[in-house]
């Protein structure tokens, strides 16, 4: 996904400029007034208000009457008025400032301008663009440690804009704290609304949380009414901060102040909903944002609201930023909605807002992410109509897109015009194209782009180390994938994750020599043994290569490495024990797993059970499941599942009763699952009237009964040919376009035991019709249906298809076929010759039958048609 959109003017944006996030959280706190706290944190020492006393807002902590000692617990100890140094030596007050010992400053009278001599050092070039006396003001407060030295030449004729440049230019909290203390203390200077927006949000940046609400009180205490960019920069700290919810909170409290959001703040607030996820919170907060404002008439021209612009109302210009725009693309992208995006897209031009790369990298993400390539070849036109250049992340995200969508070669074109275009890839671009060539084992590419990235002294990340791994192994150069390996791992810098991976990447292609060299040189890293992570790695390469011994010994190793197996190690060598039919094996590590309190649900004992049951232990899996509910592990419908099913398999009513009854008894409500297992229970013994009672309570699910049940109803049915009801579950059937070979089959077999061949031939001819004749068992329906009924030439047909299907016949076949012989006056003593054959040379044998009945058949209609 696109990552965070960039400011287009710190102007424009009231001083909200973008900020890093630090990794101290600080202490979370919420607006002051009428809000209950959002989230309640443990109590601490509440620090002392910049005024004295302790006041938290919306904390309900009342203000005391302690002495006002004027000090700041996160900034160091601060006397208000003065830097807390009296005897005005270079002892630092600030842990940020660094005594540059080579550069001096000599100090003269006078107001400030040209009062500055330097003796070594020059005004950094960043703050020439000033002007006037502020680049030796900033220089003097870089290199001097005493606030009262360094400001003194300039300190009567400082002026408001001088003031708010210097809080501004500082990057450090604590000096910028100290500076602002020093201001306040003097006496002599204002400081306004526009001094505490700065600090606000240079604290914020910070997340020095307790000072942000300290100094919005101390605001409060001095009448100092804050602005609409005040709560702008309080929201978007806020919300840059992690706080989603305090941000709202200062929205919400600006709203009932009777301010309404600019259109910065709007920007800021639909990032913090976008961030959260909560897109359709953000897209409504535009719209009800925008509905609120009303038209103005400036100059006798009418400009309409956002609101009706966007809903197409209005044909005048829509005074909104390239920034808010591209928030509101990247909004509704981010929620999948592509039409919205290019609606908002349109807008933009049709506005004569043009947009900048921000927006088309934007775009072309979002319908990239869509499939809609030939969307992105016509953003990638309108960008060069526009003259708008393509910059890195352009270029990255195009190469990504149609890699993704397979066209590798456009992806290597993209890659190649960027270079072209006097634009370096960055580590994204080279880690990009790699994985798209490494995933389809186009080696030689793959090695020209690790070429360009060493000339460039770049850093190979660890998932592109172990995907070119994989490369080499894919494309059968074992001797470079370990080449390739031993290039990461003699630098001794591997981690655990890697080392993994590069284990996965053998063990998974059979090359488990090379794994097991992988898990070794774990020792020779900066890790110094392998983690539970690569035991589990190399017990799961042990199982796929099917060394089931090697996997056990490694995980009984385990704690003689000091690592305890986890439960996915105890887990995976389960599965693959129960899988490889070894559940006497694999129920000990079941029991070692309960031993190690690593058992939190059924599902080890369900691949035990499943295994036992399986091989037609059932008494063993009786036993584990009594062992599992021994041990109060939580049972669930599918092992309940896997016991009803087996003994519903040797047709034992009353233990797989026993166990719906225990199902019933925990409290698990019995599926559909369990019911298709009981019908076939109640076939395999022939109880009609529970198998029709169980079928009724299937019809209750939503998806109703399946095939299989169906069929086995039919079944049921036509053993005791209840013909009429066998044939509403058939017709039902058909009407879904369910039925399957087996019910045409089950069909046919009842009308031919009724006699009733004229039904049971249509069936015969649709199952021939709909291609539904595969089985062997349905062709030896057919074929033994038509030699009943004297069918002759069809039976030979119908064999004949067998034939060619590769359908091998039995004895079943031959003996339905050798009816046909007779009633074509075959001798008894021929037929038996010929499965004499078939019986010695079953392929000699399968062409005599075929050319006997051949020239039997054809003769005799031959015959026929003479006589006619």
């Amino acid at each position: 996904m696109l990552g965070k959109l960039q400011h287009i003017d710190a102007n424009f944006f009231h001083m909200l400029n973008s900020i890093n996030n630090f990794s101290n959280p600080g202490v979370y706190v919420s607006p002051p007034n009428k809000f209950e706290p959002i989230k309640k944190h443990p109590e601490r020492n509440a620090p002392e208000s910049l005024n004295g006393g302790v006041k938290r807002f919306d904390r309900v902590h009342k203000k005391t009457h302690e002495p006002k000692t004027h000090l700041l617990q996160e900034s160091g100890s601060i006397q208000q008025g003065s830097v807390n140094n009296p005897d005005r030596k270079n002892a630092s007050s600030s842990t940020r400032m660094n005594n540059k010992g080579s550069t001096m400053v000599k100090f003269t009278p006078g107001c400030g301008d040209g009062a500055v001599e330097k003796t070594r050092a020059k005004c950094s070039t960043k703050w020439l663009r000033y002007g006037g006396c502020i680049p030796a003001i900033l220089e003097a407060l870089e290199t001097g440690i005493d606030l009262d030295v360094a400001l003194m030449p300039w300190e009567a004729s400082l002026s408001n804009k001088e003031r708010t440049i210097i809080l501004k230019e500082q990057s450090s909290w604590e000096r910028a704290l100290e500076i602002f203390e020093w201001f306040k203390g003097k006496g002599c200077y204002e400081v306004n609304v526009i001094h505490y927006n700065i600090m606000l949000r240079i604290l914020g940046k910070a997340r020095r949380w307790s000072l942000v609400e300290r100094l919005w009180e101390e605001m409060g205490k001095r009448s100092i009414t804050p602005i609409n960019s005040t709560y702008g920069t309080l929201i978007d700290v806020y919300s840059k901060g992690g706080l989603k919810d305090e941000a709202l909170c200062w929205l919400e409290l600006m709203t009932e102040r009777g301010m309404e959001p600019d259109e910065v703040t709007m920007g800021t607030v639909v990032q913090t909903f976008k961030k959260a996820g909560e897109f359709r919170k953000a897209e409504q907060f535009f719209k009800k944002w925008s509905s609120g404002k009303s038209s103005s008439d400036v100059g006798g021209v009418i400009t309409p609201t956002i609101f009706t612009a966007f809903n197409g109302d209005s044909h005048g210009h829509v005074p909104l930023s390239s920034y808010t725009y591209n928030t509101l693309i990247d909004t509704f992208g981010k929620s999948g909605q592509l039409k919205e995006a290019s609606e908002t897209f349109a807008r933009m031009l049709k506005y004569g807002i043009v947009p900048n790369t921000v927006t088309f990298n934007t775009m072309i993400h979002i319908c990239g992410n869509q499939g809609q390539m030939e969307e992105v070849t016509s953003l990638m036109r309108k960008m060069e109509e526009l003259r708008c250049s393509p910059d890195t992340r352009t270029y990255n995200i195009l190469i990504s897109l149609h890699a993704k969508h397979d066209d590798i070669e456009m992806a290597a074109k993209y890659f190649k015009r960027m270079k072209e275009d006097s634009l370096d890839p960055d580590l994204v671009s080279y880690r990009t194209l790699l994985y798209a060539f490494s995933i389809r084992q186009m080696v030689v590419e793959a090695e020209d782009i690790i070429s360009e990235i060493d000339e460039r002294g770049l850093e190979i990340d660890e998932f592109t180390q172990s995907a070119l791994t994989r490369m080499y192994i894919e494309a059968g150069m074992l001797d470079k994938a370990w080449l390739w390996f031993e290039r990461f791992h003699l630098k001794g810098n591997m981690s655990s994750e890697c080392y993994s991976a590069n284990i996965d990447a053998f063990g998974e292609h059979g090359h488990v020599l090379e794994a097991e060299k992988v898990f070794m040189s774990c020792q020779e890293g900066t890790i110094m043994h392998p983690s539970v992570l690569e035991f589990n790695v190399m017990i799961k390469a042990y199982g796929i290569n099917k060394k089931y011994d090697k996997a056990c010994w490694l995980l009984d190793s385990m704690e003689k490495h000091d690592v305890v197996p986890d439960k996915c190690s105890y887990n995976s060598l389960i599965q693959m024990l129960a899988s490889a039919d070894l559940p006497q094996l694999a129920v000990i590590y079941v029991r070692k797993m309960q031993e190690a309190g690593l058992v939190s649900d059924c599902i080890p004992y369900c691949a035990v059970i499943s295994s036992f049951v399986k091989l037609g232990q059932l008494e063993m899996a009786e036993g584990v499941f009594a062992e599992m509910v021994g041990f109060n592990v939580p049972s669930d419908v599918i092992i309940y599942g896997v016991m009803i099913n087996a003994f519903a398999d040797i047709g034992s009513v009353k233990q797989a009763l026993s166990y719906v009854d225990a199902m019933r008894d925990a409290g698990i409500a019995i599926n559909a699952v369990i019911y298709n297992s009981l019908i076939k229970l109640y076939t395999k013994v022939g109880f009609l009237k529970e198998a029709e009672e169980t079928y009724i309570e299937l019809q209750s699910f939503e998806a109703g009964s399946d095939v299989y049940s169906s069929n086995c109803m039919i079944d049921l049915y036509s053993e005791r040919s209840m013909v009429k009801q066998a044939e509403d579950i058939f017709e039902n059937l058909k009407i879904k376009g369910h039925a399957n070979e087996f019910s045409y089959a089950m069909m046919l077999c009842m009308y031919k035991k009724l006699g009733r061949f004229e039904e049971a031939i249509r069936i015969a001819q649709k199952m021939r019709e709909l291609g539904v004749l595969t089985d062997l068992l349905s062709y030896n329906h057919v074929i033994g249906l038509y030699a009943s009924d004297g069918r002759l030439k069809e039976a030979m047909v119908t064999f004949e298809e067998m034939v060619r299907s590769s359908v091998q016949p039995d004895d079943s076949t031959f003996k339905s076929l050798g009816v046909v012989l007779l009633k074509c006056g075959v001798p008894e003593q021929a037929i038996g010759n010929l499965e004499l054959t078939r019986k010695t040379n079953p392929q000699v044998g399968l062409q005599e039958w075929v050319s006997t009945l051949t020239s039997v058949i054809c003769v005799g209609n031959d015959e026929v048609d003479d006589d006619a």
